[in-house]
């Protein structure tokens, strides 16, 4: 069914269909979930295309909304049209198959007019700029705001098509003898601590078990309050991501290139009180935030891909990004299944009735480790790693 919405009609339209919006505010949205990654709509068309949609009676200037409040700005909505065409037109493009003219196939059909040095250096500057692409989606998605669960289902299909764009262009470089310069011989798997450091990133026990945690290193930012609300925490959360995915890529493009995927995001807790936990007084929390980082990493490589990441994204927390190492040694652990909220009878368990029965007691900052990402998962179903480093009584 030909709706005659062009995809970046259909875009706006879907934006208003959820609610009323001005210019501005749909610029921020698109920017925030990273739609640019699949459709043209940029700054200077978003005013174009809003006069196109009213002019067809799918959209209508709103009057007294909570988004219409600044009144030099003009607020838009969907009319009853407007949410049919919607509807029928989204419905069509997620059922039907479109074909698809990407540039880079019309340059392999031209590839017997270029140098096979040429073609080589061109297929490196592609995966270059595919592992920089990847790079913003990833960081867009895990630093934008908690989203419906379609906004996460848009940023998986965009990075499956590019990661399964990299894995083609990884074997055609191969099959080239040009996508391992050292030598030939294939690159290394990725470091990735959830596998290489299962026992503590990946346990099974849902009850507490004490294990011996290896020396460690990681990317930090300290900060307190509630981590749902305080600004800080989510400036922190994003400058790690920034820097993680910066030095990731930095690794893997350096003569030698080592990779390694970015690890979960982790965070050392504590307060003044302990009851501050078991009460769940955030307000009160201190926190130290963490992403793991292979032993290799050198502190030379975290400062460069820091100054790198500030001088791109120029947000102030990515100055406050630092090296920390822990090796947090017997550390009562357990797998956590539920929501972080409810962690609170484990804990009390843990301090009240396992530690003392075993002759322990807490050594260190209370850990733990989010497998799950809430954004995308229900409640009950998130995975946390809750652990205690521990010393005899």
């Amino acid at each position: 069914m030909d709706s005659g919405l062009t995809a970046a009609e259909l875009t706006l339209l879907g934006l208003l269909v959820e609610k009323p919006r001005h210019g501005y505010e749909l610029e921020g949205v698109i920017a925030e979930r990273g739609m640019r990654e699949w459709t043209e709509v940029g700054f200077s068309s978003i005013y174009y295309l809003l006069t196109k949609l009213r002019e067809r009676g799918l959209i209508e200037q709103v009057e007294g909304s909570a988004a219409a409040d600044d009144k030099r700005r003009k607020v838009f909505g969907a009319t009853a049209e407007g949410r049919r065409s919607c509807a029928a037109a989204a419905e069509a493009a997620i059922a039907e198959l479109h074909p698809l003219y990407p540039r880079v196939l019309v340059g392999l059909a031209n590839q017997p007019a270029v140098g096979h040095e040429q073609l080589l250096d061109a297929l490196e500057r592609r995966s270059r700029a595919l592992a920089e692409r990847i790079e913003q989606v990833a960081r867009a998605e895990a630093a934008g705001p908690p989203a419906p669960g379609f906004v996460h289902a848009i940023f998986d299909y965009s990075l499956g098509q590019l990661r399964a764009e990299q894995a083609w262009l990884d074997r055609y470089r191969a099959s080239l003898g040009g996508a391992h310069p050292q030598g030939g011989e294939p690159s290394m798997a990725p470091y990735d601590i959830k596998k290489d450091l299962k026992e503590f990133y990946a346990p099974r026990n849902t009850t507490w078990a004490v294990v011996d945690v290896p020396e460690q290193q990681f990317l930090a930012v300290d900060g307190s309050g509630n981590p749902n609300t305080a600004p800080a925490h989510a400036a922190a959360v994003e400058a790690l991501y920034a820097v993680a995915y910066t030095l990731k890529f930095a690794a893997k493009q350096a003569p030698g290139g080592r990779d390694f995927v970015v690890g979960p995001l982790e965070g050392l807790w504590w307060a003044d009180e302990f009851e501050a936990f078991t009460s769940r007084d955030k307000d009160s929390w201190n926190w130290t935030m963490m992403i793991s980082l292979p032993g290799w990493i050198t502190e030379q490589m975290i400062d460069e891909a820091r100054q790198t990441a500030l001088a791109k994204k120029k947000r102030p927390a990515i100055a406050q990004v630092r090296r920390l190492t822990l090796h947090e040694g017997p550390s009562a652990q357990l797998l956590h299944i539920g929501s972080y909220d409810d962690e609170a009878p484990a804990l009390h368990q843990l301090h009240h009735e396992y530690l003392p029965a075993n002759g322990l007691r807490p050594g260190a900052k209370h850990h733990e480790i989010y497998l799950g990402d809430p954004r995308r998962s229900a409640p009950e179903k998130l995975r946390t790693v809750v652990r205690q480093p521990v010393e005899p009584a």
